[in-house]
């Protein structure tokens, strides 16, 4: 009688346990529908759409071919520093010259060991598999934290997307290595943990310079956080990282390093873009449009700094005094005003960047939902959203462009630069305080 009695107390926990996962496993189904449409569901549906994940990769690696493109040059590249040439002006592979800084070369020196000098594609991808998987983790962190896109959203951001899993897992480029660094970065930045968030946006650049079009939005963010004078110990992180990274190369030729690991006037051919194909080859080659596209960014980085990032009613300038000396009291920066200024300030650079090409999808694939759906807009529907995501990712798997892909392609990027300029701004606009007593 008591062996019975104890069994059934040391059940009890277990069956209580059981009872409440029960009771949360039939809510979950009564409420299934807000499961696809409430952001408090992310975590929930990103560990179903993770898992599924593990499959759909498992299938691309082994099912369709692997295609050649950079990876036999990239290790070509690193093999050079591994026999000991470190001017950067020696150093090449199949496709042309190392343009990377010095942190894609220790990354992919990594990897050229791990693989048998690069020769094992099939441990390669792998590894890359690790890191999709990974960055999905992390793009999903992000989204939980902002609160502001429902989870049936995510399956076209995961599963849907062909080229995304091809640039990972059959091309092995290193785009997707900067930003998972990125990523990991912005997660940071919303731990409150600025400096190595910006220890990690520095590594996120060291392995490819395309991360500096979110460095406007993170100059931003620093200055009103933290005022001109905060700010510099965190940007000298960032530069003291690049001079450490990029020391053994700087020693022996820093003109050949900083000319070709930061060269912001390479020259992108007329073949390769996805954005630009209804343009003459003679135009999109021609010096005045490149001058024109940088000088349309900065205007537009300029108008959103000017009219919707800096709302306190207080001149520009002020950002560059301690927060506790401003007219309007400090608040801590909330999850979506640092997502959303790092991720407008990145596709702001991608709707006018020189060139894009294919593997550059991923430069803000994981962004887009963010921007089309944490603006609030009537006129803009969930189908629409939805048309919009799908004319997205139609342009980028058409191969060769077209004039047609690249100019659907331009105006899905205005659409949602229009809604980003016309709907609510996470910085609410304020009235500075009068220090005179009234």
């Amino acid at each position: 009688m008591a062996a019975g009695v104890r069994k059934r107390a040391r059940a009890g926990p277990a069956s209580r346990v059981a009872g409440r996962c029960g009771q949360w496993l039939r809510r979950a189904w009564q409420e299934r529908r807000l499961l696809l449409l409430e952001p408090r569901y992310t975590l929930l549906v990103a560990a179903c759409l993770c898992l599924a994940e593990v499959g759909i990769t498992f299938w691309v690696i082994h099912r369709v071919a692997y295609t050649e493109i950079d990876w036999k040059a990239y290790m070509a590249e690193v093999e050079g520093v591994i026999n000991g040439t470190y001017d950067y002006t020696q150093l090449q592979g199949d496709t042309g010259p190392l343009v990377y800084p010095a942190g894609f070369v220790y990354i992919f020196m990594g990897l050229y060991y791990v693989t048998g000098q690069g020769t094992d594609i099939r441990m390669a991808q792998h590894i890359f598999a690790v890191l999709y998987l990974a960055t999905l983790l992390l793009v999903f962190l992000i989204y939980h934290q902002t609160c502001k896109v429902p989870p049936f959203v995510f399956f076209f951001m995961c599963c849907a997307s062909y080229r995304v899993h091809s640039i990972f897992v059959l091309r092995l480029f290193n785009d997707p290595v900067a930003m998972a660094l990125l990523f990991l970065s912005i997660n940071l930045l919303l731990a409150q943990r600025w400096g190595w968030g910006c220890c990690c946006f520095s590594l996120a650049v060291s392995v490819k310079m395309n991360v500096l079009l979110f460095a406007p939005g993170l100059l931003f963010l620093l200055l009103t956080q933290f005022g001109l004078r905060g700010a510099l110990p965190k940007l000298g992180i960032c530069a003291v990282l690049q001079v450490v990274l990029g020391l053994p190369f700087l020693l022996e030729n820093p003109i050949g390093y900083l000319s070709r690991s930061f060269d912001l006037g390479r020259q992108f051919l007329f073949r390769w873009t996805v954005n630009w194909r209804f343009l003459p080859e003679t135009l999109f080659l021609h010096r005045a449009f490149h001058l024109a596209l940088l000088a349309t960014h900065l205007t537009l980085l300029l108008l959103f700094v000017l009219c919707r990032w800096h709302r306190t009613g207080e001149s520009i300038l002020s950002l560059l005094k301690d927060p506790s000396k401003r007219k309007v009291p400090p608040q801590p920066l909330t999850p979506n005003q640092i997502v959303s200024t790092l991720f407008t300030s990145n596709f702001i650079g991608i709707c006018f960047s020189r060139s894009l090409h294919y593997q550059f999808y991923v430069w803000y694939f994981h962004t887009l939902p963010y921007l089309l759906w944490a603006t609030p807009a009537r006129w803009l529907t969930h189908l629409l959203r939805l048309l919009v995501l799908g004319l997205i990712e139609l342009s980028w798997n058409t191969y060769p462009s077209t004039s047609c892909s690249s100019a659907a392609l331009h105006i899905c990027h205005a659409v949602i630069l229009l809604q980003l300029w016309l709907g609510p701004q996470p910085f609410p606009k304020s009235i500075p305080h009068s220090k005179k007593a009234h």
